[in-house]
């Protein structure tokens, strides 16, 4: 995956935050063009981020029209430890049969599902900075590298 490999250090962040719960928010597109937020299960299966949907759930409806997305993980508690962490980029549907079998081996869901992998446009990890006084932003795009930007 490009964004591992380009921002190793916060991948790993980013990853851990949506391992860390089993809820997410994910926000899709409208038919009419504005957001619906839902929310759902993500799996990391080798090197891409997958979600899983029941059968024709209107979010999966929304992503065969419009793949663009973001994610939000699980604050958790409320405590920042180890950062607040958002995707978005373009989700795509599998529909290979030996992929989604695999899928089934590991994840074991309920059948008939949609299975979605998210290509990456975006990372963003917000994270307090260890003096407490300050937020660490860190952005990532692809060939852009990370950008850190803190706040006050």
């Amino acid at each position: 995956m490009q964004y591992e490999k380009e921002a190793p250090e916060m991948a790993a962040a980013v990853r851990a935050r949506f391992e860390a719960t089993k809820h997410h928010v994910l926000a899709t597109l409208r038919a009419e063009g504005s957001p619906r937020v839902s929310g759902t299960e993500v799996a990391i299966l080798g090197d891409d981020l997958t979600a899983g949907s029941m059968w024709g759930a209107i979010k999966a409806k929304d992503l065969q029209r419009d793949g663009r997305f973001a994610l939000h993980a699980n604050p958790g508690d409320g405590s920042m430890e180890g950062g607040d962490a958002k995707i978005s980029g373009r989700a795509v549907e599998i529909v290979d049969p030996d992929a989604l079998a695999r899928y089934i081996d590991d994840v074991a869901p309920p059948e008939p599902f949609h299975l979605f992998v998210f290509d990456l446009r975006e990372a963003v990890l917000t994270s307090l900075h260890p003096d407490g006084d300050r937020l660490v932003i860190e952005t990532w795009r692809p060939g852009r590298g990370v950008r850190r930007v803190e706040r006050r």
